[in-house]
């Protein structure tokens, strides 16, 4: 001990019965505690009425190694219970390195301790100076103190130190056996939380498989995880595009931007696995990629109120496995897509040869697929330089399908029969959903077919988009109506007539050309399309002026003197339609 302890004159035997009595009062009473701050109170409580000092407390050493106070009895500073100090100083670290109960007679001018000056400056707040320490050790170890301190200078007796001693090794089997007790209180709350949890997912999950086998589509997915989850739930395609936003009735949240969830999605489709990151406005996003073998379909965004904690994996399993049902579903719904594409493209072509009418086998066709042949009136052809025809086939077959149309690849070019009550309207409509859809220009031209004759509205649409694009108009949606000035370039009914204004127009020059393998056409062609400078159409033709200069003497000899005076109207619309004739063909 820090001081010499003398055996004081031998009490009264009614006195240590009645101390033996009352410590196993107490001992019992600590027995029957579950509570640790219940326990924690109840020694000090006890401790202060068997020794009858001043004031009791107990300290527990903390995980930061610090020896705070956790409860007292008698004391009068609220701050007293706020004091950690380090487990090495003061009379409580010469308690817990020896084990064994040390005092002091005066606490303030004791040498024999080290002084901590923020405990110092409490001990003069709480008038503490004769003090007391005995060990709470627990299965060898020491884990805190008790103490019982007077506020006036006194020595402790032997069998003072012998009862508090005695009764904080009962005290101690008490705190175990309620650090046990709450261990135990909350390892059962944990897997409580667990089993609530993994209900919780095993429902969702029956839901979700009763969703697939109900015909349910990725949406109703993606709504049945926000109002599970909560927050908000969105669905991204292999382009990163957002199909399917869905929030939760308990909390939505800010829809994420494509470009926001970029890095997010990049992260999850490396690690195979759902990541978590902040978001946006306050929010904390979780996203899983949907995969089906090496074959990236998608990904999955969940995002809640970083307020609200953080997520739990069981929700974050829960998310992935939502990805495979989404797999499952987006193959399924691309199978049919597909399968739909095909039956309608092998429709579209058959209508096509064997127009002009339709036969009673193609109408069945086209009624079972809920389609009215006898509507089917104005034909579309796309064309992009950018886009090959069968992806722009594609996307028309989704426009196709909610104007109860029929679409696919024909001929070489991406083409679209529909019912048309505004043509120019439906063409227009259509060039500005697929040029939002693409981003790139295009030329979408529409063709009425009188009579079932499809075929032939084909052959006017597609030649018409060739003139159109050769007269530099590459990104519109409109009819032919809109050029029918260069009607005999496209219709192939009236080619006769082409040929005989092209034989009277530039017929001996091209004559010329065939006979001579010159080629003053496109010669006179370069020549008018640069307003007849003749320096501009030689760097053009890449030849010397003088080299032009000879080929437009050609010409005259072919035209005749005074060609370049005379009313040259025809011979330059003739130039011009035999440019854009050559033009014609597949885009």
């Amino acid at each position: 001990m820090t001081e010499d302890v003398k055996d004081t004159e031998p009490g009264s035997l009614v006195r240590r019965r009645r101390e033996l009595a009352s410590l196993y009062a107490t001992v019992k009473s600590l027995t029957a505690l579950g509570e640790l701050d219940e326990v924690l109170q109840s020694i000090v409580h006890h401790a202060h009425d068997l020794i009858g000092t001043d004031f009791t407390y107990l300290s527990l050493v903390g995980a930061d190694g610090r020896l705070s106070a956790r409860a007292s009895e008698g004391t009068i500073s609220a701050e007293f219970l706020a004091a950690a100090i380090p487990a090495t100083v003061g009379l409580g670290g010469r308690v817990l390195a020896s084990r064994s109960p040390h005092w002091v007679r005066d606490y303030a001018t004791s040498t024999l301790i080290e002084h901590d000056p923020n405990f110092d400056r409490l001990v003069v707040t709480e008038d503490l100076v004769a003090l007391l320490g005995v060990p709470l050790v627990i299965r060898g170890e020491a884990v805190g103190a008790l103490f019982a301190a007077d506020r006036s200078e006194r020595s402790f007796q032997a069998d003072e130190i012998a009862l508090l001693n005695a009764f904080a090794d009962h005290a101690a089997v008490a705190l175990d056996n309620a650090r046990l007790y709450e261990a135990s209180r909350t390892a059962l709350r944990e897997l409580r939380g667990a089993y609530r949890r993994i209900e919780r997912a095993q429902a969702i999950h029956e839901a979700l498989t009763g969703v697939v086998l109900g015909g349910g589509t990725p949406g109703d997915v993606t709504q049945l995880l926000a109002d599970q989850l909560g927050g908000s739930v969105t669905l991204l395609d292999r382009a990163g595009t957002t199909p399917v936003h869905r929030d939760s009735a308990s909390g939505p949240c800010p829809s994420p931007s494509e470009t926001d969830l970029a890095g997010a999605v990049e992260a999850a489709r490396r690690s195979g696995r759902c990541t978590t990151s902040p978001g946006a406005g306050g929010t904390t996003r979780s996203v899983a990629a949907i995969q089906a073998g090496d074959s990236y379909l998608g990904a999955l965004a969940w995002s809640r109120k970083t307020g609200d904690g953080v997520p739990d994996d069981t929700d974050l399993r829960t998310l992935e496995r939502a990805t495979h049902i989404l797999g499952l579903l987006i193959l399924k719904e691309r199978a049919v897509a597909e399968a739909s594409e095909r039956l309608s493209g092998e429709l579209l072509t058959e209508l096509m040869v064997g127009s002009p009418g339709i036969s009673p086998a193609q109408r069945a066709r086209t009624r079972a697929r809920d389609i009215d042949a006898d509507r089917l009136d104005l034909v579309l052809v796309a064309l992009s330089p950018t886009v090959s025809s069968t992806d722009l086939a594609r996307h028309l077959h989704d426009i196709a399908r909610e104007r109860s149309g029929l679409a696919g690849e024909h001929l070489g070019r991406a083409t679209m029969i529909l019912p048309g009550a505004d043509d120019d309207r439906t063409v227009a409509e259509v060039h500005s959903r697929l040029r939002r859809t693409l981003g790139v220009p295009l030329v979408v031209v529409g063709e009425r077919a009188a009579g079932q004759d499809w075929a032939r509205a084909f052959a006017l649409a597609g030649r018409c988009g060739a003139v159109m694009r050769a007269l530099g108009h590459t990104d519109t949606g409109a009819t032919t109506r809109r050029y029918a000035l260069y009607a005999m370039v496209f219709d192939p009914d009236r080619a006769g007539e082409l040929d005989r204004f092209l034989d009277a127009s530039i017929g001996s020059l091209l004559d010329y050309d065939r006979r001579r393998g010159t080629d003053l056409v496109e010669t006179l062609t370069a020549y008018y399309g640069h307003q007849a400078n003749v320096a501009a159409t030689a760097r053009a033709l890449h030849v010397h002026v003088n080299t032009l200069l000879k080929r437009l003497d050609r010409a005259g000899s072919v035209l005749g003197a005074d060609w370049r005076h005379e009313n040259d109207l025809e011979l330059r619309l003739g130039l011009r339609l035999h440019q854009l004739r050559s033009l014609d063909g597949p885009a």
